[in-house]
């Protein structure tokens, strides 16, 4: 059952404390005030919308999820199997997508409603997410940062956030997996709310899921 949708109460905090660190993502912080991340309290809706997004952008997700949601109506195991393969793809939906978010939901209701996520570490929830099919390493960081709100994940492979990164503190040219590490590791234990910022210099469409 979906719950009301909640805001980090580390936002106010993260962003004072990135500003003295960091100058120039003060600039980006100061320029993107509203509005914040926020998790629509549902672990199983966002991660099928991290399904949704994989390797697409906002708008193009934002489009296919509506179709989506007009076609399964509740964002639940059992809605989403009743419709065949080929009306899901209907909505937009890749072959390969479709297979993951039907895989995801068969397995759901058996071996994963009942886990409290809450008491989990980052690196457990991971583990977790990352065992189901379809889901890697992104869309495990998606749902920590998005559903769970953990205030400390850097998705090293998003690529908003590499661009965003190379566009901002290094004239736009490439970085490597280390330097872009380096970077992400300033801020912390906020990187969370870093990215968040640094997807707002890409896209004007705030990242949801």
């Amino acid at each position: 059952m979906p719950v009301a949708a909640q805001t980090p109460e580390y936002w106010s905090e993260a962003c004072e404390e990135l500003c003295v660190k960091d100058p120039v993502l003060a600039k980006v912080i100061k320029k993107y005030p509203e509005p914040i991340l926020t998790s629509k309290g549902d672990l199983f809706s966002t991660l099928i919308r991290s399904i949704v997004g994989q390797q697409i952008s906002v708008l193009a997700a934002d489009a296919i999820w509506g179709r989506f949601i007009a076609l399964v109506g509740e964002v639940s195991p059992e809605p989403i199997l009743k419709p065949t393969p080929e009306m899901l793809k209907n909505c937009g939906l890749t072959s390969r997508k479709v297979e993951y978010i039907r895989g995801i939901s068969e397995t759901w209701t058996r071996e994963y409603a009942r886990l409290d996520w809450e008491i989990l570490s980052d690196d457990e929830v991971k583990r977790k997410l990352i065992a189901l099919r379809g889901v890697g390493p992104w869309t495990a960081e998606m749902i920590l940062m998005f559903s769970l709100l953990r205030p400390d994940i850097f998705p090293i492979d998003d690529i908003g956030a590499i661009r965003a990164i190379e566009n901002i503190y290094n004239g736009g040219k490439v970085m490597t997996k280390d330097e872009l590490l380096d970077q992400a590791n300033n801020w912390a234990p906020w990187r969370t709310v870093a990215t968040w910022f640094l997807w707002r210099t890409i896209d004007d469409e705030p990242v949801e899921y």
